[in-house]
């Protein structure tokens, strides 16, 4: 019986194809042992890898042409705003290309302009402008938004170069809907706090500031609103997942901004499953308080 061929070291960094194994001494048939995954039927890694992002795309573009670009929710992740880049990896292609679609990756084929498209760390990518246009034409307005927040959020872009963006690209899919929602687009800190922002705006109440610093009569700091109407002196808080961790703090915090003269109302995340209840307490304290 033939010698079992170790592991070479370029193999266990990152996914490889049917190539590269051979190149490595690495054939078909010793693929199919324990010590590999196939991940696809293009490609293969170690069964010790730790999936890491950046070792698949590095693997995916290597079974991809020279002129194709990683776009959509990849490109998302290339701009830190998105959560992953593989589900499933997304790339265009020029018109002609041959590539196509497959298991753990779409192909889409379009014509990018020199100015849409961008290099980073070796992986050339949509922009973020036509990242956000492309998400616009091809996701929901939600996820779209929460893009959009995201990228003010890490001061990539303002809403209003969003939406001149727009405006230069009108008549591109998705265009109409980026320079839509690059009017209420804001710093969010959370993609929930965007998704609570948009059930407020989605029931016609009016638009609410964002992560607004709130102080008392005396000018003292008494904490941050997620969502804050000023006129009412009304505070939105969405409470995530690590409130109970900070259950103390955030009590200490709600004392002082209600002995500071606001009115603050929470939710979380069961609450958004039930809008209309959520915009009615909302409105009713917005009437109230505008008596």
């Amino acid at each position: 019986m033939g010698r079992r061929p170790g592991i070479p070291a370029a193999l266990r960094r990152r996914p490889f194809t049917l190539a590269e194994a051979r190149e490595a001494g690495i054939s078909r048939k010793h693929l199919t042992g324990r010590s590999w995954r196939r991940l696809n039927s293009q490609l293969y890694c170690w069964a010790g890898w730790v999936e890491d992002p950046w070792g698949l795309l590095a693997a995916w573009q290597l079974r991809l042409p020279p002129d194709a670009v990683f776009a959509g929710t990849t490109a998302a992740w290339f701009w830190r705003i998105g959560a992953t880049p593989a589900s499933p990896i997304e790339a265009i292609v020029p018109l002609t290309s041959g590539a196509r679609s497959r298991p753990g990756l779409t192909v889409r084929r379009a014509t990018l302009e020199a100015l849409d498209v961008t290099e980073t760390r070796g992986f050339r990518v949509t922009t973020l402008e036509r990242t956000l246009c492309d998400l616009c034409a091809r996701g929901s307005e939600i996820d779209a938004l929460i893009a959009m927040d995201m990228a003010v959020f890490t001061q990539q872009l303002t809403p209003t170069a969003i939406g001149r963006y727009a405006d230069d690209v009108k008549g591109r899919p998705g265009a109409r809907r980026m320079g839509r929602l690059a009017v209420v687009a804001a710093s969010a800190e959370s993609p929930m706090e965007t998704r609570l922002r948009w059930l407020l705006l989605n029931a016609n109440l009016p638009v609410p500031a964002v992560q607004v610093d709130l102080r008392d009569m005396e000018g003292k700091f008494v904490g941050r609103a997620d969502l804050y109407y000023p006129a009412a002196r009304l505070v939105i808080e969405y409470d995530g997942l690590n409130h109970r961790d900070r259950l103390a703090e955030d009590n200490r915090r709600q004392n002082l901004l209600i002995k500071a003269g606001f009115t603050l109302l929470r939710f979380t995340a069961s609450d958004l499953e039930r809008p209309n209840l959520v915009a009615s307490q909302v409105r009713a304290l917005l009437q109230k308080r505008s008596v």
